[in-house]
């Protein structure tokens, strides 16, 4: 039983964000709440172009408001959000490459240094 429990606790999905929303906090097993921990579940499944395209398009039917609320639900930065409304409005491109080269994580072999 003791193995069990290590093997499910080693085993890591995406992180899913949790709500910081007053109306979570106070009713977490409510319906809303139910909403905003299935879009960060689809969220935590999407990658971070996809991520900012769907939050941006979110926010763009909530009004005004939008981008503060689906902040507050998502945990991503307002600056984030605004930049999928902006993506948003452009003609679509599928880029080849999701991060800009060289962004991201060092190369180990960089990492270590040798002397």
């Amino acid at each position: 039983m003791v193995k069990m429990k290590r093997l499910a606790s080693k085993r890591r999905g995406p992180a899913v964000h949790a709500c910081e929303c007053p109306t979570c906090r106070q009713h977490p097993h409510g319906r809303i709440a139910r909403e905003h921990r299935a879009l960060n579940r689809l969220l935590a499944a999407t990658d971070e172009r996809m991520r900012r395209l769907v939050v941006g398009f979110l926010a763009r039917q909530h009004g005004r408001g939008g981008i503060c609320l689906f902040a507050r639900i998502t945990g991503l930065d307002r600056n984030t959000i605004a930049r999928g409304r902006r993506e948003l409005r452009q003609p679509f491109a599928w880029p080849g490459r999701v991060r800009r080269p060289r962004s991201g994580d060092q190369r180990v072999e960089k990492k270590v240094q040798t002397s």
